[in-house]
């Protein structure tokens, strides 16, 4: 099945061409979607076989590469359309192909109706062809193409109600923000790539890592190929100062957010820098500079998220928060801890905007959580679910996000120190806090919407999905369990991703003169703090809801600054996109365009139309006028060649 592992990028490719070519003609909506979720629940399955039939190889010999032709074969180029079946591409694919069926599932019943159904499963077809082939490839230059791709499907995904209002535009400007910040970032993944090849002589993984892990390049050089790729991962992945563009992702479609957010495009930076981790290790200042980032972006998106009232707002600086986690595991040398975060979050952040869609699509589009309340009793599963999807990301034992996140915790503590910890575990309050606040605002309480609103529970292709998930979201981080537990066993994902990270670790120092006693005091601090903040939650939003009305009363300033997001869009705007604007308005239009350019190009017509206007004055008409210039033209040749003897 390992050698088959290319059919999971052209089974979604092919749904993708048959939804694209004859979706709008297929007038019966469950056969497009059982085309676009089939595809993609096929992939999953050769996937999983794949899995299985690598754990009974020697942990040694788990790689794979299964290489269809040559692609590229220019001078000492050589790039191959070829798939790395390794343990980490496995694990992404799992996750991509595993969560992302979920959503396909989910979108048959909450699009049902959509004058653009077909077109959306289209869409998510190709997004998750363009991922795959990001997660599966064994080069750069492959690599590049799915991130590419997914900036595409991205684009075309966030604004594909392109005629609806968002915010302060249409969707459309939302799908360009996320296009162009992602260019931004895609160039400094350029820069990288082209110091690679440069450094390496070659784009093919293997090649590369077996070579940084033995040759004698300089540090310096390190430094900067890993700082230009990092760049490209604080796009993709929304990190400071490239994430702006990601909480506008929520002006699509809701199964558009948990995809994006959940599984693929987000977690693309994490994947690629986790990729790369002999080239980061032997970068220790980048190293630090993607802790620092990460630990920022964390805090952050956390604190903004604490007043956001859109329900799909708050999920997004969620996610933003939980990404700024993944680095910080990343840049204190914790890399499998890092994708380990990767997989639980996509668990609970697929259930929680899941949920939110489903809440949203009972609520007739209502996205303001201060216009819902008391819908639990409307909507059990949906609150059943999205609880232990929050428990999830709050870090409650013995939830999937409570091993994934103390863990990255524990790392961030032994190998970057108390300051690393304290603002790590601060962050997380926060998250238990917010997220609470989002539960109880939506699910308990006081009702608050209108008798115009008939809130409902979703259908079953809609609540089965959520289910699935909120299994996944309970117990899917057992399969991490800290060794502080596990004892002999060890902690079973760490052991499946130890010979990726192995050069690696090799290069970092790592927590071993800690104790057990320290990590569990650490765990019953963080897990204290996380209930506390839930109760905390509780009695402000539930038992008396007066508090947090009069507290943004009494920090009005502070409260408007977390609201408007620190106004970093004002700011890059003000900065940044207007000043780029008016420029080309008033120079690169109206003088180079129009002046120089049009200018030159009129000008050089008007010059030959002059020239040919006099020109056409010599034609009389007149055949002795012609005879005689002739005759002229014969005597100067002729009086050219004799003086020219």
């Amino acid at each position: 099945m390992i050698q088959l592992i290319y059919l999971t990028i052209l089974l979604p490719l092919l749904g993708f061409l048959i939804n694209g070519v004859f979706g709008s003609k297929i007038k019966n909506e469950k056969i497009i979607g059982v085309i676009g979720s089939g595809t993609i629940g096929l992939s999953f399955l050769i996937v999983l076989f794949a899995f299985i039939e690598t754990l009974k190889l020697p942990a040694e010999s788990r790689q794979t590469i299964v290489s269809l032709f040559t692609w590229l074969d220019v001078g000492g180029l050589q790039v191959n359309i070829a798939y790395q079946v390794d343990q980490l591409s496995l694990t992404m694919a799992l996750i991509v192909t595993g969560v992302g069926f979920i959503i396909h599932v989910y979108s048959i019943g909450y699009m049902r109706g959509d004058k653009g159904f077909w077109r959306f499963f289209s869409y998510l077809n190709l997004f998750i062809f363009a991922m795959m082939n990001l997660i599966m490839a064994d080069n750069f230059v492959l690599l590049f193409l799915g991130w590419e791709g997914v900036g595409l499907c991205s684009y075309l995904l966030i604004g594909f109600w392109y005629d609806r209002k968002f915010e302060k535009g249409t969707t459309g400007d939302a799908a360009k923000k996320a296009f162009i910040v992602n260019r931004i970032g895609d160039f400094g993944f350029l820069l990288g790539m082209f110091l690679i090849y440069m450094t390496f002589n070659s784009l093919n993984f293997n090649d590369v890592f077996s070579r940084a892990a033995s040759f004698g390049v300089s540090e310096s050089v390190f430094t900067f190929i890993a700082l230009f790729l990092f760049i490209g991962a604080t796009g993709k992945s929304a990190q400071i100062p490239l994430f702006v563009w990601l909480p506008d992702a929520m002006a699509g479609p809701t199964p558009v957010s948990a995809l994006i957010h959940a599984a693929t495009m987000v977690t693309a930076g994490v994947y690629m820098v986790a990729r790369c981790s002999i080239i980061f290790a032997s970068a220790p200042a980048i190293m630090t500079l993607i802790a620092i980032i990460g630990l920022l972006t964390a805090f952050f998106a956390a604190t903004v998220g604490l007043v956001q009232n859109d329900i799909k707002k708050v999920l997004a600086y969620s996610t933003v928060s939980q990404l700024g986690y993944m680095f910080l595991g990343l840049g204190v040398g914790a890399f499998s801890a890092g994708i380990f975060h990767v997989m639980t979050h996509a668990f609970f952040k697929a259930l929680l905007f899941l949920g939110a869609g489903s809440v949203i699509h009972s609520m007739h589009e209502e996205q303001n959580i201060q216009n819902y309340g008391g819908l639990k009793k409307y909507m059990p599963h949906t609150a059943f679910t999205f609880l232990i999807a929050a428990l999830a990301i709050s870090g409650v034992p013995i939830f999937s996000g409570f091993f994934s996140k103390d863990e990255i915790l524990w790392y961030s503590f032994a190998n970057g120190g108390l300051f690393y910890w304290v603002i790590g575990a601060f962050t997380a309050l926060l998250t238990a806090f917010y997220m609470f606040r989002l539960y109880f605002l939506t699910f308990e309480g006081k009702e608050r919407f209108g008798h115009e609103k008939h809130p409902h529970e979703s259908p079953k292709l809609m609540t089965i999905p959520l289910i699935v998930l909120a299994v996944l979201a309970a117990i899917g981080g057992l399969i991490g369990i800290p060794e502080v537990f596990s004892g002999e066993h060890g902690n079973l994902f760490h052991s499946w991703l130890e010979p990726i990270f192995k050069n690696a670790n090799m290069k970092l120092a790592f927590y071993s003169s800690h104790s057990h006693l320290q990590e569990i005091v650490l765990m019953v601090i963080s897990v204290a703090g996380a209930i506390g903040s839930i109760l905390f939650a509780r009695y402000v939003y539930l038992k008396n809801p007066s508090i947090a009305q009069k507290t943004s009363q009494k920090f009005a300033g502070f409260y408007k600054l977390l609201f408007n997001k620190y106004y970093v869009d004002e700011t890059y705007d003000a900065v940044i996109v207007n000043p780029i604007k008016k420029s080309s308005e008033s120079f690169l239009w109206k003088i180079a365009d129009d002046k120089i350019i049009d200018g030159l190009v009129n000008g050089t017509a008007a010059l030959i139309a002059s020239v040919s206007e006099n020109i056409r004055k010599m034609q009389t008409g007149v055949a002795q006028f012609y005879a005689v210039v002739m005759m002229i033209g014969v005597v100067t040749a002729l009086f050219w060649i004799i003086l020219s003897l």
